[in-house]
């Protein structure tokens, strides 16, 4: 009985391993800022991100990665924003 138990930890064991090596825990959503940070990023959203917005206006990563790619585009007031956050 006392192998069975053993096997059987070792079973489970090794499927916990799998699982969390095809399931790699997700990184947590950024900040999405105060209210003033969201209003300053808002208008630049619109203009750049429209693909962005069009899948999924809950896809913060997305939205993210789309202000990133326009740094140099958007409004001096949002690209502080993301300095501030480390982005």
């Amino acid at each position: 009985m006392r192998l069975l138990n053993l096997t059987l930890a070792f079973l489970l064991a090794g499927a916990t391993i799998a699982l969390a090596q095809q399931f790699p825990p997700q990184p947590a959503p950024p900040d999405m800022g105060n209210e003033a940070e969201r209003a300053a990023c808002h208008p630049d959203v619109v203009k750049h991100c429209q693909a962005e917005l069009s899948k999924s206006q809950d896809d913060v990563f997305a939205i993210l990665a789309c202000l990133q790619r326009n740094r140099t585009r958007i409004s001096p007031a949002c690209q502080q924003v993301l300095a501030n956050h480390g982005q």
